[in-house]
């Protein structure tokens, strides 16, 4: 399931993609806009922040706004950064890969290739849904 900072965070970023011509928006617009406690939109903010999506102004005129083009903002990228691994178990995953405890053979193991079909489906997805198609799509 989508974590509720992923979901939240997402709707973040579509509003900010919607608004983008307006300047930098303020954590506390975005946070009523889109129903989401001003705390926890500000840590997933950060965290977008940290991860080069997003930048911020300070002040009067300040808030958040794209460091990136949307358009070149993948939805796989997203998701990585606000719930870590999009794989379902550790041993298929491209970025967090870990050997499952009690497997003796990844080779040979249904749950792995079951795992490694899912993870490459999900992310052919979210490789080429961007976060500006995703705005537009909800847009129609």
């Amino acid at each position: 399931m989508l974590a509720k900072k992923t979901k939240y965070g997402i709707k973040a970023l579509t509003y900010l993609c919607r608004r983008s011509n307006d300047g930098p928006i303020p954590i506390s617009v975005i946070a009523e806009a889109e129903n989401i406690s001003h705390k926890f939109l500000e840590s997933i903010l950060l965290t977008l922040k940290k991860g080069g999506i997003l930048t911020s102004k300070k002040g009067k005129n300040g808030g958040y706004y794209f460091l990136k083009n949307p358009k070149d903002i993948p939805m796989a990228e997203i998701i990585r950064l606000l719930s870590g691994p999009i794989a379902m178990v550790p041993c298929v995953s491209l970025n967090f890969y870990e050997k499952c405890d009690d497997c003796p053979d990844e080779a040979t193991c249904g749950i792995n290739r079951l795992m490694l079909e899912v993870r490459d489906s999900t992310l052919k997805v979210l490789k080429q849904k961007s976060l500006y198609q995703l705005t537009q799509e909800i847009n129609k």
